[in-house]
């Protein structure tokens, strides 16, 4: 029994010591691996917003001549081309200053150079020799002037009109149009320029009479001596009005002023006799004075601002360069425009005839300049 005691006791100690000694321990799980906590990426900076640089606009510069730039002729036809550039170039820049005295020309023109103008745009003869003398002093300045074409610059770029073809159709219109058989002309200064104007139109004249075997007469001007009716300025309406009583007393109905603003005053006088036609120059008269579009029968048109449209587009092409460009019937440089409320009381058979004129004038058949004048 002691023994079975005994054995027991050896049971219950082995027992204890297995206890405390413990099973192979079994590897306690591994713990799930935690995510590091996000950390939120720095705020991404909006990219700076890509500006354009800026446009480089060509920048156009236009001196007037005495008559101011809203003469209603060539200061304002030629502002005109600067116009047209801006709305079909767009990146084109424009301005002008207005001379009050002959004295003010070298001033505006070295006023621009000193300005840095991609182009100086001088209006008119008038302006030549100070144009010259400002060309020759800065010769990496462009210019391009109005109306003359006698000067030699690689820097310049000269105008010319064969105006005389234009004067010559309104020349036989008015011949066609007059009811007393007399028509008139005269000129603000006369000088080649504005000469033949008159030539053109007193041998527009002669061609009618020649076809038509009438004899419309021509008072102001006279084709072969050269004389004829001078107000010696382009300013001067006081100087028109006169002018216009005195055609009109002698006979006139249709006038043709070649002095800018002066024709302005003839156009008053029309209005308050109520009485005559007015051929306009440069422009069309009875757009530039739609409130007496009723007294203005056509124009001849010169058509300056085409030349400084298309100058403007070769500075900025970079085909500028010093030449003369004339204007004529061909390319659209000259022109006759009938008047918006007159010009619908021409006979359609005059206005065909005015129309074949053209072809012959171009081809030289009809000669609209007296020979070996100019």
């Amino acid at each position: 029994m002691k023994k079975l005691y005994f054995v027991m006791a050896l049971l219950i100690v082995a027992s204890m010591v297995l206890a405390a000694c413990g099973a192979p321990a079994t590897e306690a799980p591994a713990p799930e691996p935690v995510a590091p906590a996000a950390t939120e990426a720095p705020a991404a900076t909006e990219a700076p917003v890509a500006t354009e640089a800026p446009t480089e606009m060509t920048k156009v510069c236009q001196v007037t001549d005495t008559g101011g730039i809203d003469d209603k002729s060539f200061n304002a036809t030629a502002w005109k081309g600067v116009q047209d550039a801006i709305a079909e170039y767009g990146d084109v820049e424009g301005k002008y200053l207005e001379s009050q005295q002959q004295a003010d020309y070298e001033v505006n023109l070295n006023a621009f150079a000193s300005e840095g103008c991609d182009l100086i745009i001088p209006v008119g003869f008038l302006l030549a020799d100070a144009t010259a003398a400002a060309a020759t002093a800065n010769p990496e300045q462009k210019y391009a002037i109005i109306d003359v074409d006698y000067l030699a610059f690689p820097n310049l770029r000269g105008s010319g009109f064969a105006i005389d073809q234009a004067t010559f159709l309104n020349g036989y219109l008015a011949a066609g149009m007059t009811k007393t058989g007399k028509v008139g002309t005269y000129v603000g200064i006369a000088f080649p320029a504005t000469t033949k104007f008159m030539d053109g139109f007193a041998l527009g004249v002669a061609y009618y009479n020649e076809v038509k075997g009438t004899d419309v007469k021509v008072l102001g001007w006279d084709v072969t001596t050269r004389q004829g009716l001078e107000v010696g300025n382009f300013e001067s309406t006081d100087d028109g009005r006169k002018m216009g009583e005195q055609l009109m007393d002698e006979g006139a109905d249709i006038i043709m002023p070649v002095a800018g603003p002066v024709g302005l005053g003839t156009l008053a006088v029309m209005e308050e006799r109520g009485s005559g036609m007015l051929i306009g120059v440069d422009n069309d008269w009875s757009l530039s004075n739609p409130d007496k579009a009723g007294f203005i029968l056509s124009s001849a048109m010169k058509n300056m601002d085409v030349f400084v449209t298309e100058t403007i587009g070769m500075v900025i092409d970079g085909s500028f360069k010093g030449e003369n460009w004339i204007g004529d019937l061909a390319n659209g440089g000259v022109g006759i425009t009938y008047g918006s409320e007159l010009g619908d009381t021409v006979p359609a058979e005059l206005k065909a005839e005015i129309e074949a004129l053209i072809p012959m004038i171009q081809s030289g058949e009809i000669v609209t300049l007296p020979e070996g004048v100019y």
